[in-house]
Order: C-alpha cells, then sequence, then structure tokens
C-alpha cells in the first residue's frame, strides 16, 4: 500500500476524494423534495415568492393577483390578462469553507475542517447535476481563495480541486498561523461573487468569527439566502473531565487542561440563527459522509 497522504487519514483531504463523493451525492436524489423540506431542528422552509422567469399569458380569472396583469395584452385584446411565472431553475450557490487554524482540529475520523469540505463537496455535486452555478471562498491563515459560480462538472472539478489545495495550504502554515482572523472579510468576499437571489453555504464550527460576524451575517440575510453547516466534534460535545495530551503542526506536544466550554449548544445556536432567517444543520464529524448525505440532501432542498 502506498503511503500517501489522502482524505481518509482524516488529516489530508484530496481533489481525488472529493470528486468521488459525487455518486454519493447522487444517491436518493429526489427532486419532489425541493418545493417544500424540512431542516433538523422542526424548521419547515419552502420556497419563497411566485418565482421570475415568465411563463405565459392567459386571460384574467377570479382569484388572480392583480399585480400580475399584463398592461400589453389588456389593452390589445379589451379583456384583462395576467402573466403567469414559472421558477427559475439557474441557482447560483456559493460555497464557504472555514479552513481557518481553529478548524484544524479533531478527535474523532477526522478534522473539522475535513468534515466541512466533504459535506460542502456533497452538497456541491448535488447543486450542479440539478443544473445549478457553485463558487467557493475559503476562509484560511493566508489569502483567501475565491471561485466565482460556474456550471457543470467542470466547475466542480476546479472546485474540489481548490478545496485541497487551500487545506493543504492551511495545514502548512498552521503552525505560524497565530490565532484566527475573523471570518468577516471572506463573508463579504463570499457575498460579492452572488447575484441578486443567489445563496451562501457557510460550513464552521464559528469559533471566534469576529466581533462582526453575527451583525454582518445578519445584515447578508436580508439580501442572499444563508444556510449553515454547523461543524461539531465530539470532545466538544461530550468532554470526560482531565489533561489532555496534544500535538502541533510544529512538532511540538504536551499537556492541557483545556478550558470551560461555553454552556450554548449547538442545537442552541441554530435555533438562534434560524431566528433570524438562517436555518442549518448539525454536522458531527466523526459520522463521516454517508451520514451527511442525507442532510445535504434536506439542505440542498431549500436552496
Amino acid at each position: 500500500m502506498g503511503s500517501a497522504p489522502s482524505q481518509m487519514n482524516g488529516i489530508h483531504l484530496s481533489g481525488e476524494a472529493l470528486m468521488g463523493l459525487r455518486h454519493l451525492a447522487r444517491r436518493g436524489a429526489a427532486p419532489a423534495t425541493r418545493t417544500l423540506a424540512g431542516l433538523p431542528g422542526g424548521i419547515v422552509t419552502k420556497r419563497r415568492g411566485r418565482g421570475s422567469e415568465p411563463e405565459d399569458v392567459r386571460l384574467w380569472s377570479e382569484g388572480d393577483d392583480r399585480r400580475f396583469i399584463d398592461r400589453n395584452a389588456t389593452a390589445r385584446t379589451g379583456q384583462l390578462h395576467v402573466r403567469t411565472h414559472h421558477d427559475e431553475r439557474d441557482r447560483a450557490v456559493v460555497l464557504l469553507a472555514d479552513f481557518r487554524p481553529a478548524m484544524l482540529f479533531g478527535t474523532r475520523r477526522a478534522l473539522r475542517s475535513v468534515a466541512a469540505a466533504e459535506a460542502l463537496a456533497l452538497l456541491g455535486w448535488r447543486v450542479a447535476a440539478d443544473g445549478g452555478r457553485v463558487g467557493l471562498a475559503v476562509a484560511g491563515s493566508g489569502a483567501p481563495t475565491v471561485l466565482r459560480p460556474a456550471g457543470g462538472e467542470r466547475a466542480m472539478i476546479a472546485v474540489t480541486g481548490a478545496l485541497a489545495q487551500a487545506h493543504a495550504n492551511a495545514l502548512e502554515t498552521a503552525g505560524a498561523a497565530g490565532s484566527d482572523a475573523p471570518l468577516e472579510s471572506t463573508l463579504g468576499l463570499a457575498r460579492s461573487l452572488l447575484p441578486a437571489g443567489g445563496h451562501l453555504v457557510i460550513a464552521s464550527a464559528l469559533d471566534a468569527p469576529g466581533p462582526g460576524f453575527d451583525e454582518t451575517l445578519t445584515l447578508l440575510a436580508e439580501r442572499v439566502a444563508i444556510r449553515l453547516i454547523l461543524v461539531s466534534d465530539a470532545f466538544e460535545r461530550t468532554r470526560p473531565p482531565g489533561f489532555y495530551p496534544f500535538a502541533l503542526a510544529d512538532g511540538r506536544r504536551g499537556t492541557a487542561l483545556p478550558a470551560v466550554l461555553p454552556g450554548e449548544t449547538a442545537e442552541a445556536r441554530l435555533a438562534d440563527y434560524a431566528r433570524r432567517g438562517i436555518a442549518g444543520v448539525r454536522l458531527d464529524v466523526e459520522a463521516g459522509p454517508e451520514a451527511y448525505a442525507p442532510l445535504m440532501e434536506r439542505l440542498d432542498a431549500v436552496l
């Protein structure tokens, strides 16, 4: 067996492995879930609006919305006509991956950053297969990685390759990175890639997102649809008391007594964001892509 690092060791991320997730993403695809779908936490979301693409002009009937009266057809025929619309299928989705130093942590199966990339790749493959366009923004210790939304398999090849390269860069610079940079700048950059009506999906544990992150996110949610993949390591949810050995990327090792974690649970954080119109799911790192696939299917249904 070769010794080259692979995604399966839970630390390194390979573009080939992310490419392979397209088969898992296609499994169990159900177009009917697009119109109405539930998310964990009791959040039920329906596609809003009447659609943006003109479909037909027909005679007025009782119950039609007067806002959609077609004045040209009405003037030409002397009878009230209305214009109908259908849902525009060209979705633009930007995936925001958090590869800052705090995300390069994991106690079971994989780093949180790897789990985030797996989930985003699964979602990206679903969007691309449905004819949507997929873009990417990666927050790390250096300059952010950015890809404008594009469609088809070629776009996802670019996205998976960029995720793998950005993750390799994050691992290489983790030792000298210091504290995590705020997520706000990458958030604004991701927003700039989206057209009106676009969608932003953030995969992060939201450690130290920055003092203005929540306010910025809430304001952005009024302009674009935002969904959150809240990455959660088992150690964060059920941590036995005591001292813990650690190893850093630069080779240093030691033992530490971790600080007491805040009492707010992932579910409470998701509920708080849901009240602001930002629905999300909890992603358990230890579960793996097989468990992520149905979660991403449900998330995809409300994009």
